[in-house]
C-alpha cells in the first residue's frame, strides 16, 4: 500500500494496548497513532489526530465500546473493528455491529500467546480490508415487509431445493436485513456460512430468529434441512450437508478439513451442496474480504447451478463477490436491497 493506515487502538487494558500495538506496527503499511483508555477520551483522540481505522474494546469505564461506536459514527464515520475477549460479550458485539462497527476480532490475551502469530495476521488483514470499507452511508436494518410467495401462499413447484450463504465482513448486518424479508412459506431450506469468532454465531442466529417468520439456528449435527428453515453454520465448525440412509438431507459438522483459512468455509458448504443436490442449488456470494466462496461456486456451477454475487455498490467489503464475478462464476450481481427478491425469483 502507497499510504499507511493511520490506526486508533482504544482499550482500558495497557497490557492490551501494548500488544495490539505491537501486532499493528510491525506492518510496514499500518501506523498507530494513537491509544486511548475509554470511549470518551477515544472521542477526543478521534477528531485531533483523523485516524482511519479504529479498534475498539467491550468494556470500557465512563463510555463503553457500543456507546463510543454509536457517539463516533453520529460524529464522524469512521470503520470501528470491535476487539473482544469472550463470547460472554456477544451480546454487546452485536449491539455494536448494529450502531456500525465493521467486523469483530477475538482479542489476544497474552504476548507468549502460540496462536500470535495467527491472531497478528487476522487483525492485520482486518485494518487493511476495514480501511477500504465504506462508512457514512445507511446501514442495513432489518426488513419491516415481507416478500410474498406467488400462488397465493402455496408452496409453488421450485427450481431449486436449497439457498446457500457465503458472507463475512458486513455479514450480521446484511443477513439482518434479507432472512426476515422471506415469508414463513418458504419452500426450500437456506444454509449460510457466516464467518465469526467463536462462540458467537448461535446468539446470532437467536437474534436473527426473533426478527423472521423463518426458523433461524445455529446449525446441529444431524438437523434435518427443511422449507421455512435457515441454519447457520457454527464457528469453528464447518458444515456439510448430507443426504441420510432414510433419505432426508441432513446437516454434518465437521473440522475437517484443516487446511483452510476459514472454518466454517464457504467452499465446503458449497461443494457438499452442489453434491447432494446438483444442479438444483442457488448460491448466494455476499460482502466479505478473501475469496472464500469462489471454489464452492465453481462446483455449483460445474453440477448446472445458479450463482448470485452481492454487487460492489452495496458490499461492506468487495472482496469474496469479486473473485467469483472475476473467475466468471456468477450468474448476475445483485446490490443488498433487491437481494431478497431476486433470491425469490431464481427459486
Amino acid at each position: 500500500m502507497n499510504q499507511l493506515i493511520r490506526t486508533l487502538i482504544v482499550d482500558d487494558s495497557a497490557f492490551v494496548r501494548k500488544v495490539v500495538r505491537e501486532m499493528l506496527s510491525r506492518c510496514p503499511y499500518i501506523e498507530v497513532v494513537g491509544a486511548a483508555r475509554d470511549g470518551q477520551e477515544a472521542l477526543e483522540l478521534a477528531q485531533q489526530l483523523n485516524p482511519q481505522v479504529i479498534t475498539c474494546d467491550l468494556m470500557m469505564p465512563k463510555l463503553d465500546g457500543v456507546g463510543f461506536v454509536r457517539e463516533q459514527m453520529s460524529r464522524a464515520p469512521i470503520p470501528i473493528l470491535i476487539l473482544t475477549a469472550s463470547p460472554e460479550d456477544g451480546e454487546r458485539a452485536l449491539l455494536a455491529m448494529d450502531a456500525g462497527a465493521v467486523d469483530i476480532v477475538q482479542k489476544p490475551t497474552a504476548l507468549a500467546n502460540d496462536d500470535l502469530l495467527g491472531i497478528r495476521e487476522q487483525l492485520v488483514d482486518k485494518v487493511k480490508a476495514a480501511s477500504r470499507a465504506p462508512v457514512g452511508r445507511p446501514r442495513p436494518r432489518p426488513a419491516k415487509s415481507r416478500i410474498p410467495m406467488p400462488g397465493g401462499g402455496l408452496r409453488p413447484p421450485s427450481r431449486a431445493d436449497i439457498v446457500v450463504i457465503g458472507i463475512s465482513t458486513g455479514g450480521p448486518q446484511a443477513l439482518r436485513h434479507i432472512i426476515p424479508q422471506f415469508p414463513a412459506q418458504f419452500s426450500i431450506p437456506i444454509a449460510v456460512v457466516l464467518h465469526m469468532p467463536v462462540g458467537y454465531t448461535h446468539l446470532y442466529a437467536q437474534k436473527l430468529n426473533e426478527l423472521c417468520a423463518l426458523n433461524v439456528m445455529e446449525a446441529r449435527e444431524g438437523e434435518v434441512l427443511e422449507p421455512g428453515k435457515v441454519l447457520v453454520a457454527q464457528a469453528g465448525r464447518h458444515l456439510l450437508v448430507r443426504r441420510s440412509p432414510a433419505g432426508n438431507v441432513v446437516a454434518q459438522m465437521s473440522i475437517q478439513p484443516l487446511d483452510l483459512p476459514h472454518r466454517p468455509a464457504v467452499d465446503v458448504l458449497f461443494q457438499s451442496a452442489a453434491e447432494v443436490y446438483g444442479e438444483r442449488v442457488l448460491g448466494v456470494v455476499m460482502t466479505g474480504m478473501g475469496s472464500d466462496g469462489k471454489e464452492g461456486a465453481a462446483w455449483i456451477k460445474a453440477r448446472g447451478g445458479t450463482i448470485l454475487t452481492e454487487a460492489e455498490e452495496s458490499c461492506v467489503i468487495y472482496g469474496m463477490p469479486r473473485v467469483v464475478v472475476e473467475a466468471g462464476l456468477s450468474d448476475g450481481a445483485v446490490p443488498l436491497e433487491q437481494m431478497a427478491q431476486s433470491i425469490m425469483e431464481k427459486i
